[in-house]
C-alpha cells in the first residue's frame, strides 16, 4: 500500500485471477484478489459461484468442495475441527450458511473463527487477549461462543433473530458479570439490505439511554442500522438482568473505509464518547493482531495478517515491488 491506501486494481488483473466483480468496492476488490492469491499460494483448487439463476462460474475467492470439506478455509485443523463441533451444536434457531462458511475465503464468518477459534481453544490466551484489548472492562473471560443470541424471536429482547458473531461472558474489572458481544466485518460495504423495523427497536432505543436522539431516522437506515439493532440486543441483555454490564464491539479492517465511516457515523448518535457509558466500541482487525502479538502469539498474528491484511502482495503483483 502507498500512504495506507488500497490500490485500484486494473480490470485485466482481476479477470486474470477470476475475481472481477462489478459490484465490489475498492477495498473488496483488493481483498478478493488477495484471497485468490492466498488460495493459489496454498495450492487450493478454485471454487465456483452459483448465480441466483443457477449458473456456475469459477471465482478465485472460493475453494472447491473437496478443499472445503478438508477445512482449508481455516488456519489450521484444530480450528476446522472446532468449527465442525460449533456448527453441529449451534444454538436452536442459529442460521449459519454452511457453503459460505466453508468455501468462501472472503467471508467474515470464517474470519471470526480464525481469529477467535484459537482463543476458544485456550481460555488462558483468551483472558490475556481480552484483558489487553479491553483493559478498562475485562478482568476474566469465562467462555467464547459463536453465533450467539439470548433468545431469537423473544419479544423481551429485540423480537427478531439477530445474533452476535462472537460472544464472551466475562467478569468485569469491577468484579461484576458482563459480556463482550462482537460483530466481525471484513469486506462488507455496510449497505446490506435493511431489516424490517419493529416497534421493539423503538422501545429499546429509548430505554437504553445510549442515544442522543433515540428516534433518529439515520439509526434505522444503512449504513448503521445493523450496528443499532445489535447494540440494542446487547443493551436488552443488561436491561433484562442477564448481566450487569455489556459492551458491543465491531471489528473491521482499518482500510475498509465503508466500515470505518459507518462506525464513526454511528458513534455520533451515541449519548457519550465513553464506551463505559455507551456500551459500544469500534476496534480494528489490526489492533486485534497487534494484541495477539503482544500477548505472546506472534504465529497466529502473522498467519492472520498474511491471510487478511497483507496488501503489500498486491503492490508486488502490480508493480513488482
Amino acid at each position: 500500500m502507498l500512504n495506507n491506501h488500497i490500490p485500484i486494481i486494473p480490470e485485466a488483473i482481476l479477470k486474470t485471477h477470476k475475481v472481477n466483480e462489478a459490484s465490489d468496492t475498492r477495498f473488496k476488490a483488493a481483498a478478493r484478489l488477495m484471497q485468490s492469491l492466498w488460495r493459489s499460494d496454498a495450492r487450493l483448487p478454485i471454487g465456483t459461484h452459483r448465480s441466483p439463476e443457477g449458473k456456475h462460474r469459477k471465482l478465485g475467492s472460493r475453494i472447491n468442495a473437496a478443499s472445503a470439506r478438508a477445512g482449508a478455509n481455516f488456519l489450521n485443523p484444530d480450528i476446522a475441527n472446532l468449527v465442525r463441533r460449533e456448527t453441529a451444536y449451534r444454538e436452536m434457531g442459529a442460521i449459519i450458511d454452511q457453503e459460505r462458511l466453508w468455501t468462501n475465503l472472503l467471508s467474515s464468518q470464517p474470519l471470526a473463527f480464525n481469529l477467535f477459534g484459537p482463543l476458544k481453544l485456550n481460555l488462558d490466551k483468551a483472558n490475556a487477549f481480552f484483558c489487553a484489548l479491553l483493559p478498562d472492562f475485562v478482568a476474566r473471560v469465562e467462555d467464547i461462543r459463536f453465533e450467539h443470541s439470548p433468545g431469537r424471536g423473544d419479544p423481551s429482547f429485540t423480537a427478531d433473530h439477530s445474533a452476535f458473531d462472537v460472544f464472551a461472558p466475562i467478569v468485569t474489572t469491577t468484579g461484576e458479570s458482563g459480556f463482550v458481544a462482537i460483530e466481525v466485518k471484513y469486506s462488507e460495504t455496510m449497505m446490506e439490505p435493511v431489516a424490517q423495523l419493529r416497534p421493539r427497536y423503538d422501545e429499546l432505543s429509548v430505554s437504553s439511554n445510549a442515544f442522543a436522539d433515540p428516534m433518529a431516522q439515520a439509526l434505522r437506515e444503512a449504513p448503521i442500522q445493523q450496528l443499532w439493532r445489535e447494540h440494542l440486543l446487547s443493551r436488552a441483555m443488561v436491561e433484562n438482568g442477564l448481566y450487569d454490564h455489556g459492551r458491543f464491539v465491531v471489528i473491521h479492517p482499518a482500510e475498509n473505509h465503508n466500515c470505518v465511516s459507518a462506525v464513526r457515523a454511528y458513534q455520533k448518535h451515541l449519548v457519550s464518547d465513553d464506551q463505559q457509558v455507551s456500551g459500544f466500541q469500534g476496534v480494528t482487525l489490526e489492533q486485534c493482531l497487534e494484541t495477539l502479538d503482544a500477548i505472546g502469539d506472534p504465529q497466529t498474528a502473522k498467519a492472520l495478517y498474511g491471510r487478511y491484511l497483507d496488501f503489500s502482495r498486491i503492490d508486488r503483483l502490480l508493480f513488482g515491488e
